[in-house]
């Protein structure tokens, strides 16, 4: 108990120091949200993949897809490092920040606004983004408090106010800098920590050929699957169609997503893109990737523990059983991994969120005159407020850690992606596709919520996202065009001309 009080205090004291540090650098609006968009390659790549892993993928989906699928749940993660981050960057970071740069946007909302030309469309987007940000942030503490309920044995309650104090000061104090450098700290943890895990984790079931074999021997209680053994063990896993619906969530999904997105305005230079392309990739195999192999070997941990008085069981329980039977060094290794993944996350979504609400939804339409001080008070406000409701909901969370992540990240990305990703690429949507994208992502997820027409609330926030990616289009070859002048501006920052060194493009000789 003693190290693992020990390292806990540690990791809040360098928490702490480093919001006090970046207090002085986030004294205005761009400073606060963005750290001046001067956030160098590592800092950048290392604020994209921890704020895209937390408690959710390491306790709940990585528990709950292990049991499901087996070792074939290692998919999820492969998916995440080339479709979520390595193509995500290639694809979208460069272009993200000479728009967004030219545009003068801070957020995903005014991106909307001033790319399609509609104050409308800004605020419901800004709407959007604030409320279904709160069921990604519950499931956060949610499952961050599960880990150490298990390893200190403290009521539920306490974590989680515990751990929305601390994530509000940092924030708070440092803005996004504050953020970078602590998810930069906290991703170095979070490499080396689950490398520890994973082989310690193995080493208990006789390494890891044993515990294959082990897995192997276990029969499929899915009825896909048809009820053979060796299914948990195999390449494709039990359902491999349900697998797909849960790569294509939470690969594609970051695509759309306020907060992830919100890291490549921040970028500083093109060595920033290179950089971070690779670094992130490599950091998501790494995390992203052993979340979900160790999750694979779940059922060998099968106990008492894991099931509910019904008999079903609770996948949010299945990790916290995996590793209470680590020595009590790991488990204070695992509290802190866990927590640097899970606090780096919050305070994205919170500076995401409080900036977004601030910016795109009081300032010039609830309050007409708000200077850049005014600005600032407002989203240190709004930190707070988002992080008493977010609270509220974790304390009497509705479903499993995964649905929850599920409903958030589908109505978001299905809302967002679309419109985002084709207006930094074509000249062609309107406002009407715009409004299709947002229409199908709330409403397929929403609707989902209470009719339940699609089974699991993962592949519902797939299926919006490819629904927005066909309407989006569609809608706007049939509907009016936006001002050709209009968008002339808006496309000419691809235009400039920059000069380059050799070692980085060679000219075509005569």
């Amino acid at each position: 108990m003693l190290v693992k009080i020990i390292l806990l205090l540690l990791f809040f004291g360098c928490m702490v120091a480093v919001g006090l540090y970046a207090r002085k650098s986030a004294s205005s609006t761009t400073d606060f949200v963005l750290g001046g968009r001067s956030v160098g390659p590592w800092l950048s790549a290392f604020a994209y993949g921890t704020s895209y892993f937390s408690a959710v993928v390491f306790v709940g989906y990585a528990g709950q897809f292990g049991w499901k699928y087996g070792l074939a749940s290692t998919w999820i993660g492969i998916g995440n490092a080339v479709l979520g981050s390595l193509i995500a960057w290639v694809v979208m970071g460069r272009r993200t920040r000479v728009m967004t740069h030219h545009l003068e946007v801070a957020t995903m909302p005014d991106f909307f606004g001033k790319r399609y030309d509609s104050n409308v469309i800004r605020v419901v987007a800004s709407a959007i983004a604030f409320v279904f940000l709160i069921p990604y942030t519950a499931s956060v503490y949610n499952g961050l408090s599960r880990l150490f309920g298990m390893a200190f044995d403290i009521p539920y309650t306490v974590c989680v106010v515990t751990m929305a104090v601390l994530t509000g000061v940092y924030v708070i104090l440092g803005g996004y800098l504050a953020t970078a450098i602590n998810d930069f700290i906290q991703g170095i943890i979070m490499l080396i920590g689950i490398v520890a895990v994973i082989a310690a984790v193995l080493s208990g079931q006789g390494g890891f050929m044993e515990a294959v074999r082990k897995l192997s021997e276990i029969p499929s209680d899915v009825p896909v699957s048809l009820g053979q053994q060796g299914a948990f063990a195999s390449f494709f896993g039990t359902d491999p169609i349900n697998l797909l619906g849960v790569i294509i969530l939470t690969s594609l999904g970051t695509w759309g997503l306020p907060q992830m997105v919100h890291k490549f305005y921040a970028i500083k230079s093109e060595k920033a893109i290179k950089t971070g392309t690779i670094v992130s990739t490599f950091f998501a195999i790494v995390v992203s990737g052993g979340c979900y192999f160790l999750g694979g070997f779940g059922r060998l941990f099968d106990a008492e523990a894991i099931y509910n008085a019904d008999g079903s069981v609770m996948y949010d329980a299945i990790i916290p059983q995996m590793l209470s039977t680590l020595p009590d060094i790991l488990i204070g290794v695992v509290i802190v991994l866990v927590l640097s993944a899970s606090m780096s996350t919050l305070s994205s979504l919170v500076l995401t969120s409080a900036s977004t609400l601030t910016l795109d939804f009081i300032k010039g339409n609830i309050v007409k005159e708000m200077d850049d001080k005014k600005q600032l008070i407002y989203i240190r406000v709004l930190i707070v407020f988002f992080i008493v409701i977010s609270v509220v909901l974790a304390l009497n969370p509705p479903t499993f850690i995964a649905q929850l992540m599920g409903i958030s990240w589908g109505a978001l990305a299905g809302a967002f992606l679309a419109p985002f990703l084709y207006g930094l690429y074509w000249k062609g949507v309107t406002k009407a596709g715009v409004w299709a994208s947002f229409i199908c992502g709330v409403g397929i997820t929403v609707s989902n919520m209470f009719f339940k027409f699609i089974a699991s609330p993962i592949n519902a926030g797939a299926v919006a996202m490819i629904a927005g990616l066909i309407v989006t289009p569609v809608v706007s070859l049939v509907s009016p065009k936006l001002d050709g002048s209009f968008l002339s501006k808006i496309f000419a920052c691809y235009e400039n001309t920059v000069s380059v060194s050799k070692k980085e493009y060679l000219k075509e000789e005569d």
